[in-house]
């Protein structure tokens, strides 16, 4: 385009305050709106919010019509949780719609919730997609690896990291963390809240040619070994301190694709297998493929580990902006967009 994109940031938590920083700092953007969460984030400036130098005269609001309003080309939409309402909102209103909020192909919605969204679409002739680190990043790679096979029986990838600085003890319980490994519907539970990795699985059998016959879940939990007090919640000995699954897409009998986590909370777990921190992503076929992902700070980086995760988070969402707007309209995955790239920083 012959102008920056006009871009919407929503919410600033962990994974949106890293959006917005990036948006400030690309040419090719301009950020016009932050829509608030929290009533306490009312009324402040932009940079406050995403820990930008220098003042942007853009307010955040909870005024969902006076975002509407702008004109913006793209939101930017970051809760833990995606809202159909909002979603169909935007999408409506002629607002593309790049989201971290627990979506790939929005298979998790209700038949109703989806065509609702692909109704939004239509109307505002736009596009929506989701991404992430895992699922995400993790599955174009996968998809890009399996173009060096003749023959593809498999793709897996296990994310494994102590997830003890993500300080949300909300998102850790509803994985099952602290809580009795032996709870009645504990693995029905997590199998719930991690349905979005099922939609990356089933996006990347769509990709590589594969029409599955079915999913499946499968969960291992771990105790802890002793008292673990992590400042945001505690991890007591004999709660789950360990949680590794996979979903599993299946044709016939054979595991064609599976997508899974290997996490940990404190310091008195031995998970079940060696905890290789990072993304282990592999091709089963021939010839097989195996890489692992570390996701490292550089050598200036001044804040926590977790920030640096949230980044890597964020920005596979962020720098797809561009994508998604001159995409057709519709929901639009990784297997529909050309490879999604950062951009080199200005000099100075």
């Amino acid at each position: 385009m012959d102008r920056p994109l006009r871009v919407i940031q929503w919410t600033t938590g962990n994974i949106g305050r890293r959006s917005l920083h990036a948006i400030l700092g690309r040419p090719d953007m301009e950020l016009v709106g932050v829509y608030a969460h929290g009533a306490d984030k009312v009324g402040k400036d932009a940079a406050d919010l995403g820990g930008w130098p220098a003042p942007t005269g853009i307010l955040a609001t909870d005024d969902v019509e006076a975002l509407l309003a702008l004109g913006a080309d793209a939101c930017c939409y970051n809760p833990l949780w995606p809202s159909v309402d909002e979603l169909c909102a935007l999408l409506g209103s002629g607002v593309n719609v790049c989201t971290s909020a627990a979506w790939i192909t929005g298979g998790k919605q209700t038949p109703e919730d989806r065509a609702r969204i692909e109704q939004a679409c239509e109307t505002g002739r736009t596009s929506i997609f989701g991404s992430g680190a895992h699922p995400g990043m993790t599955n174009m790679v996968a998809m890009v690896l399996s173009g060096s096979c003749e023959r593809v029986d498999e793709l897996r990838i296990t994310e494994s990291v102590d997830c003890s600085t993500y300080e949300s003890a909300e998102t850790q319980r509803a994985m099952g963390f602290s809580l009795d490994p032996e709870t009645p519907g504990l693995a029905e539970s997590v199998r719930r809240e991690s349905e979005v990795f099922a939609e990356s699985a089933a996006m990347m059998a769509d990709a590589i040619g594969v029409t599955l016959d079915r999913m499946s879940f499968d969960v291992e939990f771990t105790a802890a070994t002793g008292d673990s007090d992590l400042g945001f919640m505690t991890i007591p000995a004999g709660t789950v301190g360990g949680v590794m699954g996979y979903h599993r897409g299946w044709v016939g009998d054979r595991n064609v694709v599976s997508v899974g986590f290997n996490w940990t909370m404190g310091e008195h777990t031995v998970p079940p297998k060696p905890l290789q921190h990072g993304h282990v992503i592999q091709v089963f076929g021939v010839p097989n493929m195996r890489t692992v992902l570390h996701c490292l700070p550089p050598k200036d980086w001044s804040e926590g580990f977790m920030d640096l995760g949230m980044s890597y988070t964020a920005m596979p969402v962020t720098n797809a902006v561009p994508y998604v707007v001159a995409a057709e309209p519709g929901i639009v995955t990784l297997a529909d967009l050309p490879p999604v790239t950062g951009r080199v920083a200005a000099a100075g």
